[in-house]
């Protein structure tokens, strides 16, 4: 049963380290584990499931504040740069190779390549990397795509800086790379538009 043991070690420890319980006193959790397999453990479960799911609760907050604010700060030093637009919404791009093409409008279905990325360059997406281009209803995306795609042409390129509230906000996909409330960068490829009647 070793074995067993030390792999339950590593999927709980794994567990934590992903909801951001670094903290962690690996004293104090044998000590709760052998109290409760003794039956002399002082905490109910109940009580027990409390302290855990606010403390996680306080990391997750805290973990939202640092990435909202580091995204804040990145686009209000990134806006400055030269070749950076900003439209009203607070949607950034770069056209790095202008289109000659069509430009789609919200209703239509479009095909791009595209590479996304957090901030401190790490990549969480790409069709590049799956070999082949994406094809999705315009409206059918977070904002920021929706607005930035309506300001290409066919055969463009554009870096995009989009703000965390045009992006997936509070809620990205449970347990994907992305942390709740950051901005995030993707480079897109227009690469065909079809109007949906």
């Amino acid at each position: 049963m070793d074995s067993v043991s030390y792999a339950l070690g590593v999927l709980f420890a794994t567990n934590m380290k992903s909801e951001g319980m670094l903290d962690i006193n690996s004293e104090q959790l044998a000590s709760g584990f052998s109290a409760v397999m003794n039956d002399n453990a002082t905490l109910d479960p109940a009580d027990a499931d409390k302290i855990v799911r606010e403390a996680m609760s306080a990391v997750k907050e805290k973990a939202s504040a640092a990435a909202k604010a580091e995204g804040e700060e990145f686009l209000a030093e990134n806006a400055k740069k030269d070749g950076i637009s900003v439209t009203e919404s607070g949607l950034q791009y770069h056209h790095d190779t202008v289109g000659t093409g069509k430009s789609p409008d919200e209703n239509d279905k479009v095909t791009v390549h595209y590479k996304g990325t957090l901030l401190d360059g790490t990549e969480f997406d790409s069709s590049y990397k799956r070999g082949e281009p994406i094809s999705f209803p315009l409206n059918g995306v977070i904002p920021g795509w929706t607005e930035g795609l309506q300001l290409m042409n066919i055969g463009g390129k554009t870096t995009f800086y989009i703000p965390q509230e045009l992006a997936y906000g509070e809620r990205p996909n449970p347990g994907g790379p992305i942390p709740p409330f950051a901005a995030l960068i993707f480079e897109v490829e227009l690469i065909e538009v079809e109007s949906v009647e």
